[in-house]
């Protein structure tokens, strides 16, 4: 039996970028990935356009929350095995102690809920964020995580974190 990865997203408010992650990790992951998200200051509720973005892609919204990244720190929490920042101001913080000494890794991606325009902009931006998390997450799956080794491991995490362009929507 193939072991289980406990990856957890982080951002600053977890009302978006982390929450798209956990949802998509969750989604095309299991059984071998769990994911889970939290911010450093969260806002509280989840974006409704993210919920969108979600639904659209068939993508469970069930149980999703903005939660605060103290809940992952406490020693009954789930061991990481992976933590990755896709807010760069959460990546500039100073984080808690993870159980599991898990490997770390800046997936920034721009923030869809500080674009400020129309409905159809703010929808854009949402779709863009969506969609690069999708990708990398997906080049993340494709990673042999057994054969590699931490600072190899390491390198491409890092690697996964500059790939910008999403998968073009006919292909996602």
């Amino acid at each position: 039996m193939q072991r289980r990865y406990n990856v957890l997203f982080l951002c600053t408010g977890n009302s978006a970028r982390s929450i798209m992650a956990e949802a998509i990790l969750n989604f095309k992951g299991r059984p071998y990935f769990a994911g889970y998200s939290a911010g450093s200051h969260p806002a509280g509720t989840v974006r409704p356009e993210a919920l969108r973005q979600l639904e659209m892609a068939h993508i469970s919204t069930h149980g999703l929350r903005s939660k605060a990244w103290d809940e992952f720190a406490l020693p009954s929490s789930p061991k990481l095995d992976f933590v990755l920042t896709v807010c760069d101001n959460a990546a500039k913080e100073v984080c808690p102690v993870w159980p599991g000494q898990p490997m770390t890794a800046h997936w920034g991606v721009p923030d869809p809920a500080a674009v400020r325009g129309s409905e159809a902009q703010v929808e854009r931006a949402f779709r863009e964020a969506f969609l690069i998390l999708d990708r990398r997450i997906s080049l993340f799956l494709c990673l042999p995580l057994i054969s590699l080794d931490s600072l190899a491991l390491k390198k491409e995490l890092d690697s996964i974190g500059q790939t910008m362009s999403p998968v073009p929507e006919e292909f996602a």
